[in-house]
Parts: structure tokens; C-alpha cells; sequence
């Protein structure tokens, strides 16, 4: 029979997990031990993202043992933005911490994100001051693409931050009414405004398993952050047509001036070879750019769910809030 989630919680835990067995029943335990701390009011949100190993049976399981614990187990591998997306939908704190995992964040943060918050804060996020286990490359890597990503966009977002982070419910209610498929909640936080601080923190290597976000998964990320939060690629290709148009042109009549006046005509393949290139690549880079937009106006107007739940014991007709009225 399932659980029925109910209101009035101080804190939810949100935990997006993807092939987590030998991790959860650790995680539980410190999550358990660390969010007492603050209260007793709680709830801890296990959204299983289409996982391939035994982290279902682990996290019915760990619901039978505590009431607290409540699971959404997808149809398949849906992404970890939906999957916090999922848990957002259907928490119920008047807070709400989202952690992943892993075990990288370590759950004993979380007293010091609280105590940021009952300050007055919105938005608290983990920021990270040493990263372990992580190769250089994949270092150097996040660090560039943020700071690229800040020059692109007007939203000031906080370098060297994940998902690790404390939200307030107001928060919660306004990114669960942002309609758009493609989602990025580190920069959809950050555009939200509001009172926003961090705590430093040093990230602990993976300690069980392997990373499930590939170099693909977060190039994808990277793409769905500049398209979701900026325009400026939109404004490059334009410039970039113009500038190559305006090159042509030079060339154009440079060539009939050798050719008329001058009385030498140009010749050469391996020019015409370069220039078609050129001008093919600049095409091909541009149309590029423009599909990624248009591929995202389209997944927004097809209207299909975020996301397709296989079973859960949350009963949300009890327990999601109409989130249009914020």
C-alpha cells in the first residue's frame, strides 16, 4: 500500500540517483544523521532515474523502513535535470535540499546550508573549494565552460557550484512553473534572483561505481545552459554572415578590378577550394547553432510529460501544489 507524503515538512531532501546500489543505504544514514540535527519534520525524495542495477529493490526497501522515504522510479533514463525536476514537483519542506548520490557531497553540509538559509537567504548553495577524484581535464574543462557561459549570459552565475544546494519553497513553487524541456537548474536558480549566498566546501572522490555523466551527458548540459540562457549565439551567426558577406564582396570586386583594369585574372584551385570551404564551414556552423534553437522551441510545443513514472509510493494528487499560483 503506498505511503501518503504529508504536509507541513521543514526540510525535503531531493536525491536524483542512476545506479546507486552500493551507495544508498550509506547516504540514507548520514542524510539521516545530519538533517536530525535541524528537525524531525522531514522527508527524503529518492527519484530513480531509469537505474539498471538493483537501486529500486534498495529504495523500497529503505521505504518499508522508514516512513520518511519516498521513491519515483522512471520508465527509463530520463536525465539528471528531470530527475530533480521530478523531486521538486513533488516535495512538500518548507526548504529543500538537493544533493545527489554519490556520495561527493557530503550530507553533513547540510546544517550549514540551514543555518545560511534561517538568516534569510532564498538560495544557498555548496560551493566547491577542492574537487578529488576528478581528473584535470574534466576540471579544466567545468571551470572554462562557466566562465564562458558567464560572459555569454546577463544571469550571474555561481562559479564552481553543482546541484548541491538549499532552496526556499518560494523558489521551488517558481522553477516547477518554468515550462521548458530542456532544463538547466543551476542557471534557471540563478535567473530566479533573490537572496542568494554559499558555503565552502571540499568535494570527496567518487567512493562506489562510476560517474554516470560522460563527456557527451555534459556537453549536451552545456548546450541546453547557452540555449536556455542566452542569445548570443543567435547575434554571433548573424555577425559572422555579415563579416563574410562583406568579405566576398571585397573579393568580388577586387577580382574584377585585377581582371578589367589591371588586365590579370586570378586563377588558382586551390583559392577556390579554400574559400568554398570557408564559406561552407561558417554554413554549416550557423545553421548549426540556429537548429539547436529551433530544436527547442519544438520539444517545448509537442507537449509531451517531462518524464513517465514506472511506480512511486507518493500519492501526488495529495501533495502537489498548484504551482501557477505563486
Amino acid at each position: 500500500m503506498p505511503a501518503f507524503m504529508k504536509h507541513n515538512k521543514d526540510i525535503s531532501v531531493i536525491i536524483p540517483v542512476y545506479n546507486e546500489h552500493d551507495n544508498i543505504e550509506e547516504l540514507y544514514r548520514r542524510l539521516l544523521e545530519s538533517v536530525k540535527k535541524i528537525t524531525n519534520k522531514i522527508e527524503f525524495i529518492f527519484v530513480n532515474d531509469g537505474s539498471t542495477d538493483n537501486t529500486t529493490l534498495e529504495l523500497i526497501k529503505l521505504a518499508a523502513q522508514d516512513d520518511n522515504v519516498f521513491y519515483i522510479n522512471f520508465s527509463r533514463n530520463f536525465g539528471h535535470q528531470i530527475a530533480v525536476s521530478a523531486g521538486l514537483e513533488s516535495c512538500t519542506g518548507d526548504c529543500v535540499v538537493i544533493i545527489d548520490g554519490d556520495l561527493q557531497d557530503p550530507p553533513e553540509l547540510i546544517p550549514a546550508l540551514y543555518k545560511k538559509y534561517k538568516q534569510g537567504f532564498d538560495v544557498v548553495y555548496a560551493k566547491r573549494n577542492q574537487r578529488e577524484g576528478e581528473t584535470v581535464l574534466k576540471i579544466a574543462t567545468s571551470k572554462l565552460f562557466y566562465r564562458i557561459l558567464k560572459r555569454l549570459t546577463k544571469v550571474d552565475i555561481p562559479l564552481d557550484t553543482g546541484d548541491y544546494r538549499l532552496l526556499d519553497k518560494k523558489v521551488v513553487k517558481i522553477l516547477n512553473a518554468m515550462p521548458e524541456q530542456n532544463k538547466f537548474l543551476r542557471g534557471q536558480i540563478s535567473w530566479v534572483g533573490l537572496k542568494q549566498t554559499f558555503v565552502l566546501f571540499d568535494r570527496a572522490s567518487r567512493k562506489n561505481g562510476k560517474s554516470g555523466y560522460s563527456y557527451g551527458k555534459m556537453f549536451k548540459l552545456a548546450v541546453d545552459a547557452v540555449t536556455s540562457l542566452s542569445d548570443k549565439p543567435l547575434v554571433l551567426v548573424s555577425r559572422m554572415g555579415f563579416v563574410v558577406s562583406f568579405i566576398s564582396f571585397i573579393v568580388i570586386l577586387y577580382t574584377l578590378f585585377s581582371h578589367f583594369i589591371l588586365k590579370v585574372t586570378i586563377t588558382g584551385w586551390s583559392s577556390l577550394i579554400i574559400s568554398s570551404m570557408f564559406i561552407g564551414g561558417i554554413q554549416l556552423f550557423s545553421v548549426g547553432i540556429i537548429g539547436e534553437y529551433i530544436s527547442r522551441i519544438n520539444n517545448n510545443t509537442m507537449g509531451r510529460p517531462l518524464y513517465v513514472i514506472d511506480n512511486t509510493n507518493i500519492d501526488n494528487s495529495k501533495t502537489v501544489e498548484d504551482s501557477s499560483k505563486l
